[in-house]
């Protein structure tokens, strides 16, 4: 099944114009794919919203045991669409409005339904990820990059804060000294120094990105999802919890699991010496 995120056009004699967020699920895997090439995948206003509906889908889609989000093209996200953004007189940029607001919902935007999705998410970067395409990328669970892609924390460098998780991403994915050398000085890593940091788990050929990022997507599409699904939320809550609330939290969800037709299937396939087949119930 393939579909697309976006508005219908208010002219139909008119082409309709290119998808700006691809949609597709295939053997329990939904791929999100950031379709704006000519533009380095840059967010737009539109974006947001075309990138939350589409993250929101997959998750409620019980069918859906993966999600991968990708970009097309030579970047995976170059960050905001600072043209529309800064364009003189623009009345519906992404800042359109900032100067007044004094109230902000951010219940869904893309990286808070990101952060929140029970799905397990894989980011293949295709490309570089700069400012928001970065933050985006350190949202998901587990991060593949391809050969010549890179990241850049580069926001001090247009005078503003990862605005969008960065902050609490890094440094607890590489520790407070190296995440703040990263945000302070907007510094561009390659793909290999962020495999190194543990930033991302594999750098692989380009032409490989797909394929790679697919095999893991389906290794884990494999297993018990809501098991997948409770022990990502475990992981989640547990960076903010004292081990003996976590493991009280991690009790109360196992105690339900072991009632499910996927639990006694996974006992049952281990003592046959067969592949299990979950059904996610």
């Amino acid at each position: 099944m393939t579909t697309t995120m976006q508005s219908a056009t208010p002219d139909s004699a008119a082409p309709p114009p290119a998808p700006d967020v691809l949609y597709d699920v295939a053997e329990h895997v939904a791929t999100i794919t950031l379709n704006r090439p000519d533009r380095m995948n840059t967010i737009s206003r539109a974006m947001l919203d075309q990138l939350t509906q589409a993250l929101l889908s997959a998750d409620a889609d019980k069918s859906v045991r993966v999600v991968i989000l990708t970009g097309t093209g030579r970047a995976f996200c170059a960050g905001l669409d600072l043209t529309e953004a800064t364009r003189p007189g623009a009345s519906n940029g992404i800042t359109a409005g900032a100067g007044v607001a004094t109230d902000l919902d951010l219940r869904n935007t893309p990286p808070t339904v990101l952060f929140n999705m029970g799905k397990p998410t894989i980011c293949a970067l295709n490309g570089s990820a700069a400012g928001y395409g970065m933050d985006t990328a350190l949202g998901c669970d587990i991060r593949l990059m391809a050969q010549g892609a890179k990241m850049a924390a580069a926001f001090t460098k247009r005078g503003i804060v990862p605005e969008s998780g960065g902050t609490w991403f890094l440094p607890r994915l590489v520790g407070w000294s190296k995440a703040a050398e990263l945000i302070f000085t907007g510094r561009t890593l390659t793909a290999e120094e962020c495999v190194e940091m543990g930033l991302a788990s594999a750098v692989v050929p380009p032409e490989d990105l797909t394929a790679a990022a697919r095999t893991l997507a389906l290794e884990i599409a494999a297993n018990a999802p809501l098991a997948v699904q409770e022990s990502k939320k475990m992981m989640r809550m547990g960076l903010n919890e004292t081990f003996d609330d976590h493991v009280h939290h991690v009790f109360l969800q196992l105690l339900p699991l072991l009632r499910t037709a996927d639990a006694a299937e996974g006992m049952r396939s281990f003592m046959e010496k067969r592949a299990p087949a979950f059904v996610g119930r």
